[in-house]
């Protein structure tokens, strides 16, 4: 830590200190916060006299430690903190990834309490003059749900489902849970299926009830919850089934097509795109601004669309 540092600062690093390591030794404590053994007693002096017991264990395995049960100050958040927290929780809010959005609004309120008035007063005008363009949640996130899976997924813990179906159709479940993600404007479990016994998607608010299991699991190395996501969903059967013959080199094609848009798959002929669309029209005008050729294997309807693409191109392009 640097010489240049205000001592209240030394105090308040001290104070986190004690709180996250228990007891620490008066020269652990010493190196960590670059200052001689006399200026640390004059600091643990200083928080004492504002109401923090402190414990010391005198011998060669003594240390430091704040009262077991001690309830400590509200938190203390330096400006970078405060404006991260505030950014994160306007992010929820605009978002709505949660079902409650008062408990967002009690924590925006917390955090208002417990900072400087300027630093408040910064953050709500950053709050009120920040526009975030950002895919709200169809349905926001069921708080319980989540934490429940969300333990699951950390303690790679299994789970039982009851889940309905988009076909509304209910069904049981037993699960291993690798992931959870928020994507298109959903939130997922990504995990193994036993029932059809391969990995599968499901959208949390179809959940109608989970159940924690005994038994553990292993994740797969290196898997990606997102890379599954963007594929599975760019692959749900859609109006349009669309295949498309790309000439070129796969790392080229996902330069310019995300997994969202299309499962891509190498062949000798080039890459073959798979795709599920509503609208033809918007992706005609995808494949019209790749800059290499590609072969329209099907619909038939797709030949027309791009030709009208063209059309509307090349009359832009008249006198």
């Amino acid at each position: 830590m640097s010489q240049s540092y205000h001592p209240t600062t030394r105090v308040l690093a001290l104070l986190e200190l004690l709180q996250n390591q228990g007891q620490i030794s008066g020269a652990d404590l010493a190196q960590k916060l670059n200052i001689d053994r006399r200026s640390l007693r004059r600091y643990i002096v200083t928080l004492e006299e504002m109401g923090i017991p402190i414990m010391t264990a005198r011998g060669r395995h003594g240390g430091y430690s704040i009262m077991p049960g001690f309830k400590l100050p509200p938190m203390m958040f330096n400006e970078e903190e405060g404006f991260a927290i505030s950014i994160a929780l306007s992010v929820a809010r605009q978002m709505k990834l949660l079902d409650g959005a008062s408990s967002i609004e009690s924590a925006q309120a917390k955090l208002q309490r417990i900072l400087p008035d300027k630093l408040r007063r910064r953050l709500k005008a950053a709050d009120i003059a920040i526009e975030l363009n950002l895919q709200p949640a169809a349905v926001p996130a069921d708080k319980e749900i989540l934490a429940m899976l969300s333990h699951a997924v950390a303690h790679k813990q299994a789970m039982h489902l009851r889940y309905r179906g988009a076909n509304d159709v209910e069904s049981e479940r037993m699960v291993d849970g690798y992931g959870l993600a928020f994507h298109a404007a959903c939130w997922y479990l990504v995990g193994f299926c036993h029932l059809r016994r391969d990995i599968r998607s499901f959208r949390l608010d179809r959940v109608i009830h989970a159940d924690l299991q005994a038994r553990n699991f292993d994740v797969p190395a290196n898997f990606s919850v997102i890379t599954y996501l963007r594929s599975a969903v760019a692959a749900i059967p859609r109006a349009y089934s669309v295949e498309v013959l790309l000439k070129t080199d796969m790392q080229r094609a996902r330069g310019h097509l995300s997994d969202s848009i299309a499962v891509l798959e190498q062949t000798t002929e080039g890459v073959m795109l798979y795709n599920q669309s509503e609208d033809l029209t918007w992706f005609a005008r995808q494949l019209a601004a790749l800059p290499f050729d590609f072969e329209i294997r099907k619909p038939a309807q797709l030949h027309t669309e791009l030709k009208e693409v063209a059309n509307r191109l090349l009359q832009n392009c008249l006198p």
